[in-house]
């Protein structure tokens, strides 16, 4: 009977266990589309802040490369979408990470002209300490906005740094390691544009397949 009662509860916690894994891949199936059109609208509105819309006429998303160097800020991969008008790269937007943030990563998004002028900035990832760290958030001040039109005009630009280092930005109140960290990153990422603009604006189209496959 007690080995009989065993088989029986472990067909039923099997079934059981069938059953809701199923139920699982079925609501990941269903909302999969929903969570893909969430991200894609997400990504287009970042892209929007940081480079204006009319300043050129393709699909940004739809048009980028990969970049794998610590030149960056990590060894991790990074997305570079092309901004073109009439086929001609206008301006690159950077993927890039601040390694050195108050309390890890922060992962950011540049766009930046040829002549080393950014047009815009975003955090997109952070980890920082809010009412303080937070302030990288547009929502949270206006201090992201500070690095428009501004330009990097060589590796030693020693504008490129907050106040309190002899710079052009200010640094928050009672946090200095994160704008610290986040200028010094921009700062990097476009030196890494302006060094290699011909070479990321003529390479293959990554985001064109990864969109074929989805």
């Amino acid at each position: 009977m007690i080995v009989s009662s065993m088989v029986k509860n472990g067909a039923i916690l099997t079934a059981f266990a069938l059953v809701t894994t199923g139920a699982v891949t079925l609501v990941q199936q269903f909302t999969a589309p929903t969570i893909a059109v969430q991200e894609k609208k997400q990504l287009q509105g970042l892209l929007h802040q940081v480079l204006p819309e009319p300043a050129y006429d393709n699909e940004l998303y739809l048009d980028c490369t990969v970049v794998t160097d610590p030149e960056l800020g990590s060894n991790e991969p990074h997305t570079v979408y092309r901004a073109r008008n009439q086929g001609e790269v206008i301006a690159l937007v950077m993927q890039s990470t601040a390694p050195n943030g108050y309390s890890g990563n922060i992962e950011l998004l540049s766009a930046i002209y040829p002549d080393g002028t950014v047009a815009g900035v975003r955090v997109t990832k952070h980890n920082e300490t809010p009412g303080l760290g937070d302030k990288v958030e547009p929502k949270r001040s206006d201090w992201i906005n500070s690095f428009s039109q501004q330009q990097v005009l060589n590796a030693g630009d020693n504008r490129w740094a907050v106040k309190k280092d002899g710079g052009m930005f200010d640094q928050f109140t009672g946090a200095t390691i994160t704008p610290r960290a986040v200028v010094g990153a921009v700062k990097n990422t476009v030196i890494y544009a302006q060094a290699h603009f011909s070479e990321l604006a003529n390479a293959a189209n990554s985001c064109e397949v990864a969109q074929s496959n989805e």
